[in-house]
């Protein structure tokens, strides 16, 4: 298992190579302020568990500078634990299997706290092993850290005490989303597209109850499922959205099958919305250009013109590393952890985790909470719109000229849904 280790972190080190970041670099643009609090002197390792290689690489690549980015932002007396954050880049492929021989090579190596975000299938199987683990293996139990695998389930039916989820879920985003397209008129034919995984079946599923329930007038058009990051031309599906007659499309695609989505939206004339998850991602502003202004609707937890401390990571990040930081989830989970350590006293998952379990701490975006119920983090939802960024919305990703704008902010009450999580507890 070690040689596997060495192979992984190889790899993950290779793609940090190309988009040119290290800690080395970080280091050396800004020196670590002095250790400070209980656990000063203290390392914690999270081994960071996504692609690097394939398709959906961009992506991964773009989350694992942001951790690394963001490690060093929250180490020493940036957190009030004073600990030190390293994270640990494993490549998966986007595979289950892969993200699970590199969650055994991790633990081989003492890591106690793992993160992973890209593909929710991934995510199953990673909080099945560390239960499986947790409960074989006491004094070693790992945390599971969701950054942004947003299927339901994990805080419903598959809840676990050993993992907490970041990212607001696809029921939370789904529901702004609908309470925001409710009112509008001009939406009477929608189609639904989504990736053929348990997150596009979620969306989907959502989708449909949310608009019966708050616009049963509106008529769904049309329904696909297509592979995960294996569709490299969309111009099929865009055909038969426009024969059908949709005005509006609501996907849950993200990474390359945005991208290319959009690409293949603009190219075949198609003038319908967009409402989506994922727009801000690494290689949709690009494929979006000018020619989709005022037609791309995104819901998330954060967006590109926050300001604030928000807004200058984001000009820091661009500058250094000459990418768009997009991930929000990254600095829940270092503020995060960084006082739940500084409660508990201590970096051992057994102590921190009773600790981040009902946690409610300052972040970005507001007060937010980690629901002991179910362990899914409440915050606030921002709806945003792809159009040219101006003085007031200033930020352009991927040196586009365009933005996406604030059109309606959602307190954490408004997206906030129930859970039926059972959740089992250690003695």
């Amino acid at each position: 298992m070690k040689l596997a280790f060495r192979t992984l972190t190889v790899a993950a080190m290779l793609g940090l190579a190309l988009t040119g970041v290290s800690h080395a670099q970080n280091r050396q643009a800004k020196p670590a302020a002095a250790a400070a609090g209980p656990l000063a002197g203290q390392t914690v390792k999270i081994a960071w568990i996504d692609p690097l290689s394939g398709l959906m690489a961009p992506v991964g690549s773009n989350q694992l500078k942001s951790f690394q980015f963001f490690a060093d932002k929250f180490s020493g007396a940036n957190n009030p634990a004073g600990v030190k954050f390293e994270v640990i880049g494993l490549d998966n492929k986007l595979s289950p299997a892969e993200s699970l021989t590199a969650l055994q090579a991790a633990i081989d190596q003492g890591v106690r706290y793992i993160t992973q975000g890209n593909g929710s299938s991934v995510a199953g199987a990673l909080i099945d092993a560390v239960n499986r683990h947790n409960s074989r293996n006491p004094g070693k139990e790992v945390i599971f850290l969701n950054h942004s695998a947003v299927d339901p389930d994990f805080t419903n039916s598959k809840c676990s005490y050993w993992h907490f989820r970041f990212d607001a879920d696809t029921s939370m985003k789904m529901e702004a989303l609908t309470t925001f397209m409710k009112d509008q008129t001009d939406i009477k034919k929608v189609y639904l597209l989504n990736q053929n995984y348990s997150h596009g079946h979620q969306v989907a599923k959502f989708a449909k109850e949310n608009l019966k329930r708050k616009r049963p007038d509106i008529e769904i058009v049309g329904e696909d499922l297509h592979p995960l990051a294996q569709v490299r031309d969309f111009a099929p599906y865009i055909a038969k959205i426009k024969a059908s007659g949709a005005d509006t499309v609501i996907t849950g695609n993200w990474g390359s099958d945005l991208a290319l989505l959009v690409k293949a939206a603009n190219e075949g004339g198609y003038t319908g919305k967009f409402y989506t998850y994922y727009t801000g991602v690494t290689g949709t502003p690009t494929a979006l250009g000018t020619g989709s202004d005022g037609r791309v609707y995104q819901v998330s937890y954060n967006h590109y013109n926050m300001g604030g401390d928000m807004g200058k990571w984001q000009a820091e990040f661009k500058q250094r590393l000459n990418d768009d930081f997009y991930t929000g989830s990254v600095i829940h989970i270092f503020k995060g952890l960084g006082e739940a350590m500084a409660k508990a006293k201590s970096t051992d998952p057994v102590k921190v985790a009773p600790v981040l379990s009902g946690l409610k701490f300052q972040s970005f975006n507001g007060e937010v909470e980690m629901r002991k119920t179910d362990h899914q983090l409440q915050q606030p939802l921002f709806l945003t719109r792809w159009q040219k960024a101006d003085a007031k919305f200033p930020y352009s990703p991927e040196n586009t000229g365009m933005t996406l704008a604030l059109v309606k902010e959602f307190p954490a009450y408004v997206a906030s849904t129930p859970t039926s999580c059972q959740m089992k507890r250690p003695d």
